[in-house]
């Protein structure tokens, strides 16, 4: 290897291991920026068979299952009487336009002036079913758009709601959980003002009371989910601990869906610095994670599980081991070829993290056979699962031994990575230039040059590399341009070892003989 080729790459150096791990936390926000959102940010409460009646049958007040809808000019006057019955119609009428299943007429019940009336009604315990319709009536308004969540919070509802939390009557309680967790879920400074008022401790009551109802518990789940969501800032540690025994229970009941939203939660708890990280892997939940990924659940369970974990694998050399000493990569073979697309795409995401880490950490993925599967996924993947198998093949040729970059060209892998060249994604492209000139710094370091640059064009790479000179993007065409200049100028027109198979060897390293 010439001295300038030399100077151009360090082998493992720890500033570029932190820069790939920092690269995939990059594209792991993108990646869930991107993607369809799994988990929803709010929810209306649409009642299909019967939007007449509330569910607090034992509350004699008469209703009128027949009556025609009132107009909101009726609403309006209806909230102006002193008669608690006319009141109650009132109320009634106001939640059930806003449960209307399609284009429910939020901005016009707000512009109509009524929500101090409807917040006010939150104090009315002497009038349980008048205080359940205006608590319906603001989580629908809160289900909106974040204009019409604040118009809800502007007018004080929050500490209402929260209030509510200790009341004596379920069907209220539980309307009161979801109009927080739409609230929370607009966004991190409404998620604060909840957790400032007072959140968490009555929702721990609730969970620890045997008698509640399952669909309850799913909604407690689902806002519990939404106090952790969001990073600008995140939801302050403090909160978090205080929630984590909780989440872990919930975690543990048999419901899928009250699983699927505390996992939801430890996936956003999971998205960010080291120290939450290691909160969750010092509370031990990750052996109960690792063992419902083996499980290979359905996908509404899965999904945040592996997210999770993933997230956690983001994290330091010493985290990321942990979760492999658990058993992390035993269900990968599987997971990679999941029917799903979207499981692929997640789970090459995991072990793309994973190759960012060190060596022995990408030895046990060779060992494990998922390089091979990955490199299937190079071939035959969707495009979204390409671009993280891309990543994952592209660091281990940063982070690996020579015997372990080897090994990738052995398995077949670098002709369906140099195919990405041609894909019209230029990070991806980028990345695979780095992954090419990283495999051709090693085979040089190893004397293996001319037997890598034989492979390199027998991918038939040096079309595409030629085509990328021309490339719009200058990172692309300088790096193509200095791939060809190096390695494949007629100046230097390396030879390659006589006959079809090459023997790479690292120096001091046994390589077996590949063929390609």
């Amino acid at each position: 290897m010439t001295e300038n080729r030399s100077a151009k790459y360090k082998f493992g150096d720890k500033n570029d291991k932190e820069a790939r791990r920092k690269g995939r936390q990059e594209e792991g926000i993108k990646l869930r920026k991107n993607a369809r959102e799994e988990q929803m940010l709010k929810r209306r409460n649409i009642c299909m068979d019967d939007v007449t009646t509330s569910p607090l049958k034992e509350i004699n007040v008469q209703t009128r299952p027949h009556d025609h809808l009132l107009s909101i000019e009726e609403i309006v006057k209806g909230l102006q009487s002193t008669d608690d019955n006319t009141l109650y119609e009132a109320t009634q009428g106001a939640r059930k336009m806003l449960s209307r299943e399609r284009n429910p007429p939020i901005d016009d019940i707000i512009n109509a002036g009524i929500l101090p009336t409807l917040v006010t009604f939150l104090q009315r315990d002497d009038n349980r079913k008048l205080q359940f319709e205006a608590a319906w009536a603001l989580t629908n308004i809160a289900s909106g758009a974040s204009h019409q969540t604040a118009a809800v919070v502007s007018h004080g509802a929050v500490p209402s709601f929260v209030r509510l939390l200790h009341c004596t009557v379920p069907e209220v309680v539980e309307q009161a959980v979801w109009a927080l967790g739409n609230i929370a879920g607009d966004g991190a400074p409404f998620r604060d003002q909840v957790l400032a008022a007072g959140v968490i401790e009555p929702l721990v009551k609730i969970i620890d009371n045997t008698q509640a109802s399952v669909p309850f518990l799913q909604n407690i789940s689902w806002t519990m989910s939404n106090l952790c969501r969001n990073k600008n800032p995140p939801t302050a540690l403090e909160y978090i601990r205080q929630m984590l025994p909780t989440l872990m229970q919930l975690l543990g009941m048999s419901d899928k869906q009250i699983k699927a939203d505390a996992c939801w939660a430890m996936s956003y708890i999971t998205d960010g610095p080291n120290e939450r990280i290691q909160l969750i892997i010092d509370s031990g939940v990750t052996i109960s994670l690792i063992e419902m990924l083996s499980a290979i659940p359905d996908v509404l369970l899965l999904t945040p599980v592996l997210r999770t974990l993933g997230n956690i694998v983001t994290g330091t050399d010493q985290q990321t081991a942990a979760m492999l000493d658990q058993g992390l990569l035993s269900p990968f073979q599987t997971l990679l070829r999941h029917h799903k697309p979207n499981i692929v795409k997640e789970a090459s995401w995991t072990l793309s993290n994973i190759t960012a880490g060190t060596k022995d950490q990408i030895e046990q993925i060779i060992s494990g056979g998922l390089l091979e599967e990955l490199i299937r996924v190079l071939e035959n993947g969707d495009f979204k699962g390409k671009k993280e198998a891309t990543w994952a093949v592209t660091n281990l040729t940063s982070g690996g031994s020579a015997l372990q970059v080897f090994k990738l060209v052995e398995l077949g892998g670098l002709k369906p990575l140099c195919a990405m060249l041609q894909c019209a994604d230029g990070k991806i492209v980028q990345v695979v230039l780095d992954g090419l000139t990283n495999m051709l710094n090693m085979a040089d370091a190893s004397g293996k040059t001319s037997e890598m640059t034989t492979c390199i064009e027998e991918a038939d790479a040096i079309d595409m590399l030629e085509k990328l000179q021309e490339h719009e993007n200058e990172e692309i065409y300088k790096a193509a341009l200095n791939i060809i200049e190096t390695w494949f100028s007629e100046e230097e027109d390396p030879q390659p070892a006589s006959g079809d198979t090459y023997s790479f060897q690292a120096p001091k390293e046994q390589v077996p003989a590949f063929s390609f």
